[in-house]
């Protein structure tokens, strides 16, 4: 996400770097290509211009720290403006120790606002460890009652819904089932419309006042930008809602709304949607979306994905097998499914630092994952321990049982014997076997050259010179 915006701040800092001081026109001719980038990202008018000001004002000020590299000290500038522009955010939900919290999600039509509130229930669940149940108040679009029972099933959430019921019945159902049974919290699904028309807006003015909603939240489309900055700004002097729930953020390379809703509103975003799948959805951190913008990547938020894949046990039994170097193709395929689990490889790589806009360069296929599972899962259960007895007709078999090549195979193979001779190594110690992992070309991606990285074979060949 982000990755025209992140390109022109690198370009930026690119600029900056080297210069013996900030001023006020070598700032100025930089914050001119952000400021257009931010316009081109659809980024609201006044967020730009409050913010370039805010970046020249601190660059060129007194709040330039002497002896620091320029360049560190105008990246941190920028990080923590944006990260001033988009929060600051509290995500967490006050729950009601009298009875059911009630939460009421409106938007647009089409901004994903059914989805988003069996995301929403999935995520308190397991967040709050609670019991949510939905209600379908949006009696105006037929499919809309379909689409959360189903959604509901799938996430084993109750829904509550009543086709001949106006919203307000079926809300005050709603939570008079999850009173009785101990439910909560009450997640009602309201109606969207295409545009903002009055009679939507009292209709959701007259629900807000009987069914005595504690959140309200907007559901808003980040790929629509300044229309979803301006539906946002109409929903708030109407209804006044608590939060933004960003949706489609995963497929938004401009952010414009990201970074406009807040400044505009006064209302923070509170979640995002990263994927059309309902665990795909998660709180919203400003720090997080900062240093992704600069393209510093979201270690943490890989950490997290990580934590809620691999359970403890079977962390501590990979561990134990890689310190014994007995780690073997049905560890590996364990693996294979774990990183599955986590997100696409795109996604994954994202995170990382200095890589997140550079993902547009690279064609990723998840498919590849697949390929390699179903070649080791065509494999016997002893060949997955000890690929060593894999012979020419093993390796035939197990090609035709995937549907590749044996070429393929053998392919596979071989790398997996030169990765476990590596962790051998490392096992005993010798982490000059680090090296071996790198791929070729790692040294110019790094900025340097094969002469200036210390391999382990040239070192050796130096001590015989020396010698």
């Amino acid at each position: 996400m982000f990755e025209t915006l992140t390109n022109t701040l690198e370009g930026f800092f690119s600029s900056i770097r080297g210069r013996a001081r900030l001023t006020e026109k070598n700032i100025a001719d930089g914050l001119k290509e952000v400021r257009l980038a931010l316009l081109e990202a659809d980024v609201h008018y006044r967020v730009v211009k409050e913010f370039v000001e805010h970046v020249s004002t601190k660059a060129v000020g007194e709040e330039v720290i002497r002896g620091v590299n320029p360049a560190q000290q105008i990246v941190k500038i920028v990080h923590d403006e944006i990260q001033n522009l988009i929060g600051p955010v509290d995500t967490a939900i006050p729950m009601r120790q009298d009875g059911p919290t009630v939460l009421m999600v409106c938007g647009l039509q089409g901004s994903g606002k059914t989805t988003t509130c069996a995301k929403l229930a999935l995520h308190l669940r397991r967040s709050y460890s609670c019991s949510p149940i939905l209600g379908a108040a949006d009696v105006q679009r037929p499919a809309a009652i379909d689409q959360l029972e189903t959604l509901g099933r799938e996430i084993d959430v109750p829904v509550v819904s009543d086709r001949n019921a106006d919203p307000l019945m079926i809300a005050m159902k709603t939570r008079f089932q999850a009173a009785e049974n101990g439910l909560g919290p009450v997640i009602l699904d309201t109606a969207g419309r295409l545009h903002i028309d009055e009679e939507m807006m009292e209709e959701l003015r007259e629900l807000k006042a009987r069914a005595k909603p504690d959140q309200i939240y907007l559901v808003a489309d980040a790929m629509t930008g300044q229309d979803a900055v301006n539906s946002a700004l109409e929903f708030n002097r109407s209804l006044e809602f608590d939060g933004v729930i960003l949706t489609k953020l995963d497929g938004d390379a401009s952010g414009g709304a990201a970074l406009s809703i807040k400044a505009v509103t006064g209302k923070p975003i509170k979640f995002v949607g990263l994927g059309e799948k309902l665990d795909k959805f998660e709180p919203f951190h400003p720090d997080r979306m900062a240093d992704r913008i600069l393209g510093m990547g979201d270690v943490v938020g890989l950490v997290e994905k990580a934590q809620a894949a691999i359970e403890e046990e079977d962390a501590q039994k990979l561990q134990e097998k890689l310190r014994r170097a007995t780690f073997d193709l049905e560890d590996f395929r364990k693996q294979l499914r774990t990183i599955r689990k986590m997100g696409s490889l795109r996604d994954l790589f994202g995170h990382l630092p200095f890589i997140g806009s550079k993902l547009d360069q690279v064609d990723f296929d998840d498919g590849e994952l697949d390929h390699v599972e179903a070649i080791i899962s065509s494999m016997t259960p002893e060949e997955r321990t000890n690929p060593d007895i894999i012979a020419a007709s093993r390796r035939q078999r197990i090609a035709d049982g995937s549907g590749c090549d044996a070429v393929v195979v053998n392919q596979l193979l071989k790398q997996f014997k030169q990765m476990r001779k590596v962790m051998r190594k490392l096992s005993k110690g010798n982490v000059d076997a680090l090296m071996d992992m790198m791929p070729a070309g790692f040294e110019e991606m790094a900025g340097g050259s094969p002469a200036a990285v210390p391999h382990k074979r040239r070192s050796r060949k130096s001590k015989r010179k020396r010698k």
